[in-house]
């Protein structure tokens, strides 16, 4: 009888603590102790982005926010809280916010969508939409190359809604902490593409279509 996936999960738990550790149990006796994340990740919920296993990073690295399409909400309590216990309480110097390739969200935005939730939590990204639009127009972008553009342009909205926010507008009136990056996540390949390189600095939209899979 085949296993459920549950089962599937704490065989896998067993795994870990044998495997990973407890060989490396003075590590996670320490963050089990206190966690110093050194980056807060903003990214999204989609089961096939994994923030540690892409960059390859151990459990304590990052302090984690995901939702829907990476998006940053101005009247979102839960994000609120994470960003000021993040760099307020935890010190963290350096956010993420980290979209990618083939994400349902961002279909989502662009063919619409009629759920409620979903569509009140996706309107945030409308400014992206407007933007892959224009773009799309003055470029004869194909609809795979316009979902690559409206990807880019998302994580640079969200940014731009990230720096906007009270708390982080407030700090960098006093500095340039925390750092802000835009990153671009490629299922197809696991590669990440810089967007925003924390310094301000910003690549324009490249309509690079994810090429399909091979079988």
């Amino acid at each position: 009888m085949a296993r459920s996936t549950i089962d599937q999960l704490l065989s896998g738990n067993a795994g870990f603590v044998k495997d990973e550790w407890q060989p490396n149990a003075e590590y996670y006796k320490s963050i089990a102790a206190k966690q110093t994340p050194k980056v807060l990740w903003i990214g999204c919920s989609d089961s096939r982005v994994s923030e540690h296993q892409m960059t390859g990073s151990k459990p304590g690295t990052m302090f984690v926010h995901r939702n829907v399409a990476n998006i940053v909400a101005f009247n979102d309590v839960n994000i609120s809280a994470i960003l000021e216990y993040g760099v307020v309480h935890l010190k963290i110097e350096d956010i993420i916010v980290c979209g990618h390739t083939r994400c349902g969200g961002i279909a989502a935005i662009e063919d619409g969508v009629h759920e409620n939730y979903i569509a009140d939590w996706l309107c945030i990204a409308t400014g992206a939409k407007e933007a892959a639009d224009r773009i799309a127009r003055e470029r004869g972008l194909s609809r795979e190359e316009k979902l690559a553009v409206l990807t880019e342009e998302n994580v640079k909205l969200q940014i731009k809604h990230l720096r906007n926010l009270a708390l982080i507008k407030n700090m960098h009136a006093k500095g340039k902490i925390p750092r802000i990056h835009g990153w671009l996540y490629r299922v197809e390949s696991g590669s990440i593409d810089v967007l925003v390189d924390g310094q301000g600095g910003v690549k324009p939209a490249v309509a690079k279509a994810a090429k399909p899979a091979k079988r």
